[in-house]
């Protein structure tokens, strides 16, 4: 392995995973959910961080740094060539987050230019500059949908990505996660001591972390538990897999799993500090703290926290921080997620350069129709990220077909390095499938949907945006393609 294919030691490494970790989802929906169901759903949250991530992270980083490989070849000499499709469809579904994870940081950079176009308008009129919610929303919806600026932009943050990876994993990726993740962090810091700092703050955190029992009952608050730890921290996208293809031998995979996990979950903490009480404090009462807290990930972050800023002291000063962490964020983790691409063209024989440009030329295309319309890209959202868990039962699967005891001691235990305790491990990976089965059947049975399965017509709803029948139709369709391709992708990555 080449200087230009490693990592340059331990702590490239983690504060590459961290990068890979760290994105949106820390500052767009953890602090909803943390509002909403407060101190019952983060110490669920948390709980969920060593029950389900950390051994997916575990058996993901160990297979990468034992196989080699990209994601497919590498699940695949794990798991056995005849379960090859398991790791297609995680490559896949990672991939469909990928093509629509551009449009999230043009989104982010749309009101970044916004909280610039508000600093200098405040800093030069002699009149306070003021906007209504009706701006915000009207300024939402304008930038999420049939919007030529956002498609162009889309394409922009994918062509500076590439430029990013063509300098390869240690003067890419790594180099680019040294810079954005400690800005990252002093960003959300300076962010959550300025509305913290506010009058009313400690009210918004007393009832963030106020532990109701009667929401323990409520299935809702541990799927929403569950299912952002494992979309947070990167549990089953295959990302850590292909960190730790590009791994040293002896780095300790414990250690930098456990180092990432628990830096994201200090992250979304801080975004949680930095918001709520913002919320808390400018809402005329809990209730409409609360109401506003759960309007929806979109509706939070780019229609009700900007409204919030504008109405801070130094308001412009923070919109600025707010939204600049917030498009840093989402930038260090698509970078992982092209990598992880990358890697996997790379393995077909084809060279870096020429691999990036299909590469960027596949994201434009396919993430285009998820820049030109929100229902497309909420609908893209739904099915890959309720995929991903999916995808963690098909890690834990390889793991319990080489042998729980035989993989923790021979993949992932090294003499002197830090150890997740065996009896846990087992526990936790005998525990994993029964949980995400029993999660998917829950949600299946939930219909999010006026039609789930047929539409009023009796045909098979497959163009809803919440029907279960999408998300089965596109499962089905990368599983199939999946079982077709596994034969030629296994004389090529064999060879």
């Amino acid at each position: 392995m080449t200087n230009e294919q490693g990592f340059s030691g331990r702590w490239g490494l983690i504060i590459t995973s961290l990068g890979m970790a760290i994105g949106a989802g820390n500052l767009w929906r953890f602090p909803r959910l943390a509002g909403q169901y407060g101190g019952s759903f983060i110490l669920l949250w948390f709980l969920f961080l060593f029950v389900w991530s950390i051994p997916i992270l575990l058996a993901e980083f160990a297979i990468g740094k034992r196989i080699r490989k990209n994601v497919v070849a590498s699940f695949s000499n794990a798991a056995g060539w005849k379960f090859s499709w398991m790791g297609i469809f995680i490559f896949c579904c990672t991939l469909g987050i990928t093509f629509y994870y551009s449009v999230v940081v043009s989104w982010g950079l749309h009101f970044l230019f916004w909280a610039f176009d508000f600093a200098f308008s405040s800093w030069t009129s002699d009149v306070p500059v003021t906007y209504d919610q009706v701006y915000f929303d009207n300024l939402w919806n304008t930038v999420s949908s049939n919007h030529w600026p956002t498609m162009l932009m889309h394409g922009g943050v994918i062509i500076v990505a590439v430029l990013v990876l063509v300098r390869g994993v240690q003067h890419g990726l790594e180099y680019a996660s040294k810079i954005l993740i400690p800005s990252l962090f002093v960003l959300l810091l300076v962010l959550a001591a300025s509305t913290f700092s506010q009058e009313g703050g400690r009210e918004g955190l007393a009832y963030m972390f106020n532990i109701r029992p009667e929401l323990f009952s409520d299935p809702v608050v541990w799927v929403e538990a569950l299912s952002q730890s494992a979309w947070s921290t990167g549990a089953g996208w295959g990302l850590i897999m292909t960190l730790g293809s590009y791994s040293k031998r002896d780095d300790d995979v414990t250690f930098n799993v456990v180092m990432s996990g628990l830096g994201n979950n200090v992250a979304s903490m801080v975004c949680a500090v930095a918001i709520i009480p913002a919320v808390f404090l400018l809402a005329p009462s809990a209730q409409e703290a609360v109401s506003l807290l759960q309007t929806g990930n979109q509706a939070l972050t780019f229609t009700v926290i900007p409204n919030l800023f504008e109405q801070l002291p130094a308001g412009e000063f923070v919109a600025i921080l707010f939204f600049l962490a917030f498009s840093l964020a989402a930038f260090s983790s698509l970078l992982t997620m092209l990598e992880m691409f990358l890697r996997f063209v790379s393995d077909l024989g084809m060279p870096r350069g020429r691999a990036l440009f299909i590469i960027a030329i596949l994201c434009f295309v396919f993430g285009a129709p998820s820049a030109w319309s929100l229902d497309f890209f909420t609908n893209q959202d739904w099915v890959w990220g309720v995929g991903l868990i999916l995808s963690g039962m098909f890690v834990t699967f390889a793991v319990l077909k080489i042998g729980i005891g035989n993989f923790k001691r021979e993949w992932i235990d090294m003499p002197g390095n830090l150890k997740f305790p065996d009896l846990l491990f087992k526990i936790f990976m005998l525990s994993i499938i029964p949980l995400g089965l029993g999660l998917v059947y829950w949600w299946l049975s939930r219909g999010y949907s006026d039609y789930p399965w047929f539409d009023e017509l009796g045909n098979w709803n497959f163009i809803d945006v919440y029907s279960n029948a999408t998300v089965i139709t596109q499962w089905a369709l990368v599983l199939g393609a999946g079982a077709l391709f596994s034969v030629f992708l296994r004389r090529k990555f064999e060879h």
